[in-house]
């Protein structure tokens, strides 16, 4: 029998199961301060995002996050949006076109990089968050 090959570029559903996939492999710790934080999965980054971030092309953008580090919350926070993350389906797709791993590896690999904004974890922190997520 024939293997089945991916035809279509996976959607927006197929990367939010990884991104959540990968979130419910995080340690415990991490996994509980992640519950009020949106995932969102869109197309490309918008014009007013790029701008703030000057990036010119939406393509080098894969994910976000917006919000504030758990550690500079305060008490006093209240009528703020919640926190968000997000991942750019079509500038995923590129990099994983153009890249040697796994979609379901880069998607993690993202995901984990803005989870560590959202814990102001550094990019030490991040790869061993990650090697954790990964069970490596």
């Amino acid at each position: 029998m024939v293997g089945l090959r991916q035809t279509l570029a996976p959607g927006a559903d197929a990367i939010e199961a990884i991104a959540r996939a990968t979130m419910a492999r995080l340690p415990d710790i991490f996994r509980q301060h992640l519950g009020d934080v949106v995932l969102r999965i869109e197309e490309f980054a918008d014009d007013e995002t790029l701008d703030a971030l000057g990036i010119a092309d939406p393509f080098q953008l894969s994910g976000l996050y917006r919000g504030q580090p758990i550690g500079a919350k305060s008490i006093g926070d209240f009528g703020t949006m919640p926190d968000m993350i997000t991942l750019y389906r079509r500038a995923l797709l590129d990099e994983w076109v153009d890249g040697g791993e796994t979609l379901e590896a880069l998607v993690a690999h993202v995901m984990i990089h803005e989870i560590g904004h959202h814990f102001g974890l550094s990019d030490d922190d991040m790869h061993a968050l990650q090697e954790a997520a990964a069970g490596e």
